[in-house]
């Protein structure tokens, strides 16, 4: 076994990684970049090496320094998490040349998996069913439209080097093809640096069911399947295993044709074989095709890990050392059910558009796992993926697992920045999920209910009002004891762009009354809440950021200063800003161009997605402030239209 590895990741994944290295006595070694100096994962980690500025480029995808790193501190090898540099193969021959140890897959094999087109050729030859399609060199436009006309629309185009959903795009007729062609393949070359696309039959109720294999180099085992269909643009949101519905007939076909796939390319380590489930007429084993294989630990490997009680990066480690297979085919077994859910800094109303801002307060309930690289305090980067946490549950059940997850996301408590939070909620108590009735599309045809922002009641202001007055942590018996009358008090409070004036009345010792928006509330303090008599599994916090109520939802509040109210009114439908810090990677638009409502003006690159900004009117533009490859700061102003007469 290694005495110290390297850690060439950041986030959750370094942290889960140096979880299970220090549990088995192997020393850990953490990089970082400017923007990451006191983040969690340096923190835990024996040892940290600074390798660069904070944009990726220029540190956690610097290969050299990162090789350099590890040869400075004596570490025997490396382990890449999951993205950044995990599925480079000239990366893997460069830390094998300099005599350290890939705790990973061969160069050869990533590269075998590594494009789409080859990988499906691979697959078929070795006997694993693949998704009809044009898979060709032939990237010329009309070539590429005819093949959509033979496959047969509906058609997905999809980045050959494609991954995250970047580009691919969903065609339903022929007149929208190209358009969906150029968009896919723009967003393919910034994304991977390869434009190159693939056709693909879009099944009409799919199913995204993968496969965790595990090889040695020479054989392989499956340790069963994962449904990822609940998804939005193309990214998962809630994972579970086993998938539902899932018969033993089809459990055992997928998981052999896994196998295939991983022993095809002499597979040694982690890897995950995806396939595209056509669950129109329930789950059949002729209605499954391979999309593609991930060389890599997967984000959801956890609930993996919960229904077999295997410790996948232990499996990395030994295996990477020399070791065989820990065990075979028919030692591993099922025990229950998980689910995981994706913790985003986003604003889900606003399309999911990534957040940034410091964490004010950040706690997880027992009773779940949490896989965080972030702790109160911490800093969501414009940098890197938004990513707070993962919510792990497992139960006996499908129905007491995702009860308990229902359970774990409405005690998870996060002030600071706005998140995905109650989307997630909202999605463990879908009526059409819970009872397993799961497809890629289920978020899409749901999305303004499920994206629809929480909106505290008036017993959430009421505890808030308390809160901002410093009454809800208890205190002092007297304290707002007033002779012959209660002590009235007034607050205001910012939530959700209005003001809330509001009253509170010191009825005894944690006792008052709070009128807000019209309804008068008693509320009482004794260790914990009553409101009107009824107790309430509410918690108060107070932070630099405001106040939060977290009460099933997090509702966050802001501290307003009467003597010192500013109103502000929203960006004019004229004013285009960009919405977080990022890379102007197109602008469409020049002084004096007439433009309409929803016309595109220019396209915002943040956090590894491209974002466009439209026109919120009809007008003339005024002004362009910013040029293609121009940094921005959120807020910046991009475009300005003449103003209305």
């Amino acid at each position: 076994m290694f005495r110290k590895i390297l850690i060439a990741n950041r986030g959750e994944i370094a942290c889960r990684v140096i979880k299970t290295a220090q549990a088995m006595g192997v020393r850990t070694v953490a990089v970082y970049s400017d923007a990451d100096a006191r983040a969690r994962h340096v923190a835990m980690a024996d040892e940290a090496v600074h390798i660069g500025g904070p944009a990726p480029k220029d540190s956690y995808l610097r290969g050299d320094a990162i090789i350099a790193a590890a040869q400075s501190v004596g570490a025997g090898a490396i382990h890449p998490g999951y993205g950044f540099l995990s599925e480079n193969p000239d990366f893997v021959e460069a830390v094998e040349a300099a005599g350290l140890v890939f705790i990973g897959p061969s160069a050869r094999a990533i590269r075998a998996m590594g494009l789409k087109d080859a990988a499906k050729a691979l697959m078929s030859e070795a006997g694993v069913p693949v998704v009809p399609g044009y898979h060709g060199q032939n990237q010329d436009s009309e070539h590429l439209s005819g093949a959509a006309d033979t496959i047969g629309y509906p058609v997905l185009i999809k980045a050959v080097a494609g991954g995250g959903g970047k580009g691919m795009r969903k065609v339903d007729a022929p007149g929208g093809f190209i358009e969906a062609l150029e968009s896919a393949k723009g967003e393919a070359a910034t994304a991977f640096g390869n434009d190159a696309v693939l056709i693909e039959k879009f099944v009409d109720k799919p199913r995204h069911i993968e496969v965790q294999v595990f090889g040695d180099g020479t054989r392989a085992v499956h340790l069963f399947e994962r449904d990822c269909s609940l998804q939005r643009r193309h990214q998962k949101v809630i994972e579970e295993a086993p998938a539902p519905g899932m018969t033993d007939e089809m459990r055992t076909e997928m998981g052999l044709a896994a196998v295939r796939a991983a022993e095809a390319i002499g597979y040694a380590g982690a890897g995950t074989v995806e396939f595209i489930v056509d669950g129109s007429d329930g789950l059949r084993p002729d209605r499954f095709w391979f999309m593609e294989m991930n060389t890599r630990l997967q984000v959801e490997h956890p609930v993996t890990e919960a229904i077999t009680g295997v410790d996948l990066v232990e499996w990395q480690l030994r295996v990477a050392a020399g070791e065989p297979l820990p065990v075979r085919q028919e030692d591993l077994t099922i025990s229950g059910h998980a689910f995981e859910a994706r913790l985003y800094a986003e604003d889900v109303p606003k399309g999911f558009l990534p957040a940034t801002g410091t964490l004010a307060h950040l706690a997880f309930p027992d009773g779940a796992r949490a896989d965080t690289g972030v702790r109160t305090g911490d800093v969501i980067s414009p940098w890197y993926d938004p990513m707070i946490a993962k919510l792990v549950t497992h139960g006996p059940t499908r129905a007491v697992a995702l009860a308990r997850l229902e359970q774990a996301l409405s005690r998870t408590e996060v002030a600071g920045s706005v998140t995905n939070l109650a989307f997630l909620r909202k999605l463990s108590r879908h009526e059409g999920f819970g009872a397993g009735d799961v497809d890629t599309g289920l978020i899409d045809r749901d999305l303004d209910a499920l994206a629809a922002a929480p909106v505290a009641c008036t017993r959430s202001r009421s505890l808030a009002a308390l809160g901002a007055l410093g009454l809800h942590e208890g205190g002092d018996p007297l304290a707002g004891f007033a002779l012959w009358a209660p002590l009235r008090q007034s607050v205001q409070l910012g939530y959700q762009g209005d003001l809330l004036d509001i009253a509170v009345e010191t009825l005894g010792s944690g006792r008052f009354r709070v009128s807000v928006g019209g309804a008068t509330h008693e509320v009482v303090r004794n260790g914990g809440w009553h409101v009107d008599g009824a107790a309430v599994s509410a918690n108060v916090v107070r932070h630099g950021a405001g106040i939060s109520v977290f009460w099933g939802n997090n509702y966050g509040f802001e501290l307003i200063d009467p003597l010192d109210v500013v109103v502000e009114g929203g960006a004019a439908a004229g004013r285009i800003e960009a919405p977080m810090p990022g890379l102007v990677k197109a602008v469409f638009v020049e002084v004096g161009q007439a433009v309409k409502q929803g016309d595109r003006l220019t396209v915002l690159e943040a956090m590894k997605m491209e974002h466009t900004l439209s026109s919120g009117r009809d007008g003339i533009v005024a002004e362009v402030l910013t040029r293609e490859g121009h940094q921005v700061e959120a807020g910046a102003a991009l475009i300005v239209l003449e103003e209305e007469t």
